[in-house]
């Protein structure tokens, strides 16, 4: 084993629950060996991805943090051993969190996102040109300095658009205190509600209640609802408590390569129906808005508002 080699699995070890292994494999006469990562689908699933280098490793005090290169994903941030966003495929993630919300609010002009630590979800959100404001809460500030320094790829100078407010502080704590009736749009970009303890309060029905006072008379809000088919029985449990507080609900799920599964995505809304919008409607939206994107477009959106909802028989005995 390469000294580099040594020193990359050291790194991982001191600082991180991330299983790491050493992958041989065949491909042809070669025979490949290097450092690949292994992380949780479900309880009973394991996704393994071979990774080209480490460039962060560490533990803020808030969560575990690492900033690697994959060979098949490019640069990612893993956050308590498992993947947020990747290179290659975290614009298919935040243009499907994003859009289909702030299109369907005709004038979203006052954003909160809460999470998001990537600044990706605050770039696409900017994207709109109707946005005057957009607030971005995330407890951890050491995580951000890391992405600033990094991951310029994905929040693309988010942080210093002139519309951008960036807090530090804890997201429900933020919602708890800001005043009834501030925001047109709440965009919930969390870790997974089966995930690290972190987040798990912003997934309940006192915090989505939360959620409604801050919203505009014809506010509404997203959250990303972790996986339904693998964790259906915490899914079941974020949707029942959005369906307490929201009079209009939607689902939807888009699949993300690096997840290993589709993310799901639950919108909450005081007055506006997701469904509603045509798709024609929609790209008139995106180009008077000047927002340019690589997945979402008008087609997308009514395919995402259209696809069944899946869960796991078998899944649902176990959680």
């Amino acid at each position: 084993m390469s000294f580099e080699l040594k020193k990359v699995i050291k790194s991982m070890i001191d600082y991180t629950s991330l299983i790491i292994l050493l992958l041989i494999s065949k491909v042809g006469d070669k025979m490949i060996v290097g450092p690949s990562i292994i992380e949780p689908v479900s309880e009973e699933s394991l996704y393994i991805c071979r990774m080209k280098r480490l460039i962060v490793s560490t533990k803020t005090k808030y969560q575990e943090v690492q900033i690697v290169e994959l060979n098949e994903f490019g640069k990612a941030l893993i956050l308590d051993g498992l993947i947020q966003s990747t290179e290659s495929d975290e614009h298919i993630y935040h243009e499907s969190l994003v859009h289909p919300v702030m299109v369907t609010h005709p004038k979203p002009e006052k954003v909160l996102i809460i999470g998001g630590g990537e600044g990706a979800t605050l770039r696409e959100v900017l994207k709109h040109g109707i946005v005057k404001k957009a607030v971005m809460v995330d407890i951890d500030g050491e995580l951000i300095e890391f992405i600033k320094e990094h991951l310029e790829i994905m929040h693309q100078g988010s942080f210093n658009d002139p519309r951008s407010e960036i807090v530090i502080m804890d997201g429900r704590k933020y919602i708890t205190e800001a005043e009834s009736s501030t925001f047109d749009v709440v965009i919930l970009d969390l870790t997974d509600p089966h995930g690290p303890e972190i987040s798990k309060s912003l997934y309940s029905k006192e915090f989505y209640s939360e959620v409604f006072r801050v919203l505009k008379e014809d506010g509404i809000m997203v959250t990303q609802a972790g996986n339904s088919f693998f964790y259906p029985v915490t899914y079941s449990k974020v949707l029942d408590n959005i369906k307490a507080i929201f009079p209009l609900v939607k689902e939807y799920w888009v699949w993300v390569p690096s997840f290993g599964y589709a993310c799901n995505y639950i919108i909450g809304s005081k007055r506006y129906n997701a469904e509603a919008l045509t798709s024609e409607k929609i790209e008139e939206i995106l180009h008077t808005r000047g927002v340019k994107t690589r997945f979402y477009c008008g087609r997308t959106h009514k395919a995402l508002m259209n696809l069944p909802i899946f869960y796991n028989k078998f899944s649902e005995k176990k959680y």
